[in-house]
């Protein structure tokens, strides 16, 4: 067995079409803030508010993005975040007004749907890109 690597910083990098209002959603709806790297526009930091955590999320631009169709679709979805929070009934009117769109799809409203408790519910963020608020 081998040591695994130490990370001191880790980055959750996404694709989307306009790197600066990715961020700036992200940076709402998480109470967040922009590190813009002297205006930089392809690629945005948006790091937690109260220092360094030793994670953090970035949007980069990409020429000809397509948005993931989640749940099926030619472009997959090949990964998504999930936020745990105390209420998603006090969480989503502000995802929403952050500019989430509540998804069409939600899984966890099928009881035969492994944790279709109603403990998440999906949304997407202005880019498309499928992410969850979980019942912490």
């Amino acid at each position: 067995m081998s040591a695994s690597i130490q990370t001191r910083h880790t980055v959750f990098a996404i694709d989307c079409p306009d790197a600066v209002a990715l961020a700036e959603f992200y940076a709402t709806l998480l109470g967040w803030e922009i590190d813009d790297a002297g205006g930089e526009t392809d690629w945005i930091d948006v790091r937690p508010a109260h220092g360094e955590t030793g994670y953090h999320i970035a949007c980069q631009r990409i020429e000809g993005y397509r948005p993931p169709e989640w749940p099926e679709g030619e472009v997959p979805q090949q990964a998504h975040l999930d936020f745990y929070v105390d209420s998603i009934a006090e969480a989503e009117p502000r995802a929403l007004a952050a500019g989430a769109r509540r998804h069409e799809v939600q899984p966890a409203e099928n009881a035969d749907f492994p944790g279709g408790n109603g403990g998440f519910t999906v949304y997407l963020d202005p880019a498309g890109h499928p992410f969850c608020l979980c019942q912490a």
